[in-house]
């Protein structure tokens, strides 16, 4: 089965043709600029690199450039569109009311519009590819794969807030978590790599980049993660400033006589690394200050570093001990120095990496030693083939 995997954001696309079956990617590329001037980058697997500039005034025109590119004679890896048997969508905010992928029909649209208040940089992005989609390929199913998903077997002791309770049964303010599609593929890998039943394990996932989140995963469900109601809780991030004391927030807002969206901006866009470092949120210019030496880049590493790391040790008490830790994303995938800056004081919990295991980057990879009583696991994540394999086990079943 062909899926075409749709990602998208306020003025971006992020899509992947996937056979389900095979796990093989026949295509992938990138809208940038919607909404401006437009430009397509398209990369068939076997074949050369292409970037299209073009006018692409919303997502149905940049979803069209996307369905020309996938049958075009020369580069095209699609003789018709009919090949393509279904769209699969990340969609980031299902809410309490939707608690596993499914196919979209009005119903669910609804919930997606509903959420839009949670995610108001996602959803409303999420739903003009939902729409574009079914504009431009009328009678294909669509599917929703929605990153709170995974962590809807949370218990209620891990996911309501103490605040009054009416917040919850008027708006469902509580902790949903996101990166769920992340936390559920790696979860799952993991154990197929080192050859270990779901049942019975206790893993806690870091999922770790410009946008960072942990899970305690327990017997293959989801028992806590770091993230909340929003993407804002939890872990430093690249300009997310993660957990923050409630009365800090009224403080500055009123010191500054911020409004609650210039606030909102404040922690979504201007703190995290890039509001303690100030030069960049990027971790790799990050770890380069430190090797200069630079006190706050040092000061900004061992505050993202702590922040992981004290999770990991909370987490391993929630579950009552922990079998493996594992590193995905961006940052935990390729940066040597984070994971072993963050495992640097687990040695109470039998942690023991090895610093030339280590050295591996994108690699499914066991980076601890032999004698470590806790597996430290390397697992790139693939949040595209998980939603292919969603979109095909939906419509199989339905």
């Amino acid at each position: 089965m062909n899926v075409l995997v749709v990602n998208c954001g306020s003025s971006s696309l992020k899509f992947q043709l996937i056979n389900s079956e095979t796990e093989e990617v026949a295509a992938k590329g990138l809208c940038e600029r919607i909404g401006l001037d437009g430009r397509l980058v398209y990369q068939p697997t076997n074949g050369e690199k292409e970037v299209i500039e073009a006018s692409m005034p919303t997502h149905t025109e940049a979803i069209k450039m996307v369905l020309d590119a996938l049958v075009n004679e020369k580069t095209g890896v699609l003789k018709s569109l009919d090949e393509v048997e279904a769209i699969g969508h990340r969609v980031l905010h299902g809410g309490a009311k939707i608690s596993d992928s499914c196919i979209i029909n009005d119903e669910v649209i609804s919930v997606i519009e509903e959420c839009c208040d949670l995610g108001p940089l996602h959803n409303p992005a999420n739903l003009m590819g939902i729409r574009a989609c079914m504009e431009l390929m009328p009678g294909k199913p669509n599917v929703a794969v929605f990153d709170t998903a995974f962590h809807q077997t949370m218990p209620e002791k891990a996911y309501m807030y103490a605040i009054p309770k009416k917040y919850y049964d008027e708006y469902k303010v509580r902790k949903y978590g996101f990166h769920g599609t992340s936390h559920r593929y790696v979860s799952k890998r993991v154990c197929e790599f080192l050859n270990i039943p779901q049942e019975g394990s206790r893993i806690i996932t870091c999922h770790i980049g410009n946008g960072g989140s942990i899970a305690a995963v327990k017997d293959g469900k989801c028992i806590d993660t770091t993230m909340g109601l929003t993407p804002l809780e939890g872990l430093m991030m690249g300009t997310r400033c993660g957990d923050i004391d409630g009365g800090a927030i009224t403080y500055i807002m009123k010191k500054e006589g911020l409004t609650p969206d210039e606030m909102s901006t404040l922690l979504n866009k201007k703190s995290g690394v890039l509001g303690m470092f100030e030069k960049s949120s990027d971790m790799r210019e990050l770890e380069d200050a430190v090797a200069r030496g630079e006190e706050r880049a040092i000061l900004t590493e061992n505050m993202y570093f702590y922040r992981i790391t004290k999770y990991i040790g909370a987490y391993a008490a929630a579950m009552g001990g922990v079998d493996v830790i594992l590193f995905t994303g961006g940052v935990g995938e390729n940066q040597a120095t984070a994971r072993a800056g963050v495992c640097k004081t687990l040695g109470f919990l039998g942690v023991e990496i090895d610093p030339e295991r280590n050295k591996v980057r994108s690699k499914e990879a066991i980076i601890s030693t032999d004698s470590s009583k806790v597996k430290v696991v390397v697992i790139p994540t693939d949040e595209e083939l998980m939603i292919a394999t969603d979109t095909m086990n939906i419509l199989n079943n339905k």
